[in-house]
């Protein structure tokens, strides 16, 4: 057998043609979704309470992570202070009440707490400018 002849080639491209328009198949770029408004950033003290409520959960918790320093988890020297606040009242209650009530414990006093402090995130306390001493060389 031989190639077909032009006019079933045309017939069969016409026919391809028409029936990917019926099924709504076009050549031009996809159609994209309406845009959804974009989501209103979180504030400081929802910012806040998600990050120091999170760790000093795993702290109760014993997690494997539990143990790293506040840097190391993000935290500004308020949100640490908050932290060590928090968990030793969910110790307290966890001795009283169990562990699950000292987790929604811990929950609230952080919310309170990051909500006064507009987030907590004063974190220079630490920090030193370099002496002229650090760069001298030796």
């Amino acid at each position: 057998m031989g190639t077909p002849p032009r006019m079933a080639v045309r017939y069969g491209a016409a026919a391809l043609l028409w029936a990917l328009a019926l099924s709504g198949c076009t050549a031009s770029a996809p159609r994209t979704p309406p845009t959804q408004p974009s989501p209103t950033p979180d504030s400081p003290a929802q910012i806040c309470t998600s990050l120091v409520s999170y760790w000093a959960k795993e702290t109760l918790k014993g997690s494997k992570w539990a143990g790293l320093d506040w840097e190391q988890k993000g935290l500004s020297n308020e949100q640490y202070a908050i932290h060590e606040d928090a968990v030793a009242a969910g110790r307290a209650e966890e001795r009283t009440a169990g562990l699950n009530k000292a987790l929604e414990l811990v929950d609230r006093v952080v919310a309170q707490r990051c909500a006064a402090q507009n987030g907590a995130t004063w974190s220079s306390e630490n920090w030193r400018p370099p002496s002229e001493a650090d760069h001298s060389p030796q």
